[in-house]
């Protein structure tokens, strides 16, 4: 019978296979952190959001993704801007530069998912991604 300690160290394995406990460069092997490719990917799919909204996606502590969104205007990806429905609202939106990393960044993840679920045998790939959306929705279960 599995238990709880069989999943801690599956996953655990899957971290650090994946690359995903290197803090400083994401698993397709760019140089940023994790946590900020994965505002940029929100902030290019969606164009801008409130802060609040960021940290909603991105399961981060609001001063957590304050300090987040700073870093990304600080390397010149990111901008605050009004928010058009609220006088006192405030949106977060990718620069010209921000989009060209979003970019890039969307290019090597396709390329390392790709690499990756080619290694996957054809007949358990469907398993594989059912199983991840099993384990996702497990962790979003209060």
């Amino acid at each position: 019978m599995t238990d709880g300690r069989d999943l801690q160290e599956a996953v655990a394995r899957f971290v650090r296979a994946f690359g995903l406990h290197q803090p400083d460069q994401t698993p397709c092997g760019r140089p940023i952190p994790v946590s900020e490719a994965h505002a940029l990917g929100e902030l290019a799919r969606d164009g801008a959001l409130r802060q609040s909204e960021l940290s909603h996606r991105l399961r981060l502590e609001k001063s957590t993704t304050s300090r987040l969104v700073t870093q990304l205007i600080n390397r010149g990806w990111a901008e605050r801007i009004p928010a058009p429905d609220d006088g006192r609202g405030v949106l977060v939106q990718l620069t010209p530069a921000g989009t060209k990393a979003a970019d890039q960044l969307a290019k090597a993840r396709a390329a390392r998912f790709s690499a990756v679920l080619n290694r996957v045998p054809e007949s358990e790939r469907a398993g594989v991604l059912n199983a991840l959306e099993t384990l996702t929705e497990a962790l979003d279960d209060p």
